[in-house]
């Protein structure tokens, strides 16, 4: 599968962004996701995760209450909502994609993956 992330760019703090992620060359609705993000001179981390049908979510959490995750699968495409967003978002952002081994289950190890998009650059100024 390949995945295409778009929608990051420069926003000020509070600001909102929509980040989506589109999958072709396999079925997306027996894929569940996730986005993942790295800042500069910091590791990859975890942000949000989707099963296959939109059942579970999942958070790290310093993103609730703030972020969302959703998925259109008509559309092969995950969004995340990003709402009163602070410089410490800044990062590029990644969609990850993986075979689900059920209709729940969500996963939030990078390991977990094993088909991964770009990255789209989010810059939160202050």
């Amino acid at each position: 599968v390949q995945l295409q992330a778009s929608g990051g760019g420069l926003v000020q703090a509070g600001g909102s962004l929509r980040l989506a992620c589109v999958a072709s060359g396999r079925t997306f609705s027996n894929l569940a996701m996730g986005w993942f993000r790295q800042a500069p001179g910091k590791e990859r981390e975890f942000v949000a995760a989707i099963s296959w049908n939109s059942i579970s979510t999942y958070y790290a959490d310093f993103v609730k209450g703030r972020f969302t995750i959703s998925r259109d699968n008509a559309k092969n495409t995950v969004y995340l909502q990003m709402n009163s967003l602070t410089p410490e978002d800044t990062a590029v952002y990644y969609c990850a994609a993986r075979v689900a081994n059920d209709g729940y289950s969500v996963y939030s190890r990078g390991y977990s993956y094993d088909q991964w998009g770009q990255g789209t650059l989010v810059t939160v100024s202050s």
